[in-house]
């Protein structure tokens, strides 16, 4: 699970923003919201961002110039991003938007229930990557100063052994 992680929902109307973080509150998860592409990037580039919802057409720097620049960063390239229009989604804008590997696309208004669903399942999915590469880098920083490993304390490790 994703410890001090938030969930990220930017979008340039005020309205908006409102509706969103009052349908994903019920999640419980932290919530920190943004008014445009700049203040997101500066939100993302700190860190312990889980997940973000995007509006696509902003002034200033757009929903896909953000996903073009997080997806360039080593970091923050797995973030799940889900983005979002309050417009028919163009053919142009879908397949630039999944060829840079954003979850979703969505249209507003998006229903609370379908919002929280695909925001849970997201942003859990994300925070069990992220708990598997941090084990996978101590096993191999133990491998590679030749400590042996420690005994997993995971519950799906111990299986019942077979007489």
């Amino acid at each position: 699970m994703l410890t001090n992680s938030v969930i990220l929902v930017v979008d340039d109307h005020k309205d908006t923003l409102f509706a969103l973080e009052s349908a994903l509150a019920p999640l419980g998860h932290p919530l920190v919201s943004a008014s445009n592409g700049d203040d997101a990037l500066r939100v993302i580039l700190r860190g312990n961002v889980g997940l973000i919802l995007l509006d696509v057409r902003m002034p200033g720097v757009s929903g896909l110039d953000v996903v073009r620049y997080v997806r360039r960063l080593e970091q923050t390239r797995a973030i799940p991003i889900v983005l979002l229009t309050g417009f028919d989604v163009s053919r142009e804008i879908a397949v630039e938007a999944f060829r840079l590997g954003v979850a979703d696309v969505a249209l507003k208004p998006i229903d609370p229930l379908t919002l929280r669903t695909k925001a849970r399942y997201l942003f859990e999915t994300y925070g069990q990557l992220k708990s598997m590469q941090r084990e996978i880098d101590e096993l191999r920083a133990q491998l590679k100063s030749g400590t042996p490993p420690k005994p997993s304390t995971d519950s799906h490790s111990e299986r019942p052994r077979r007489p």
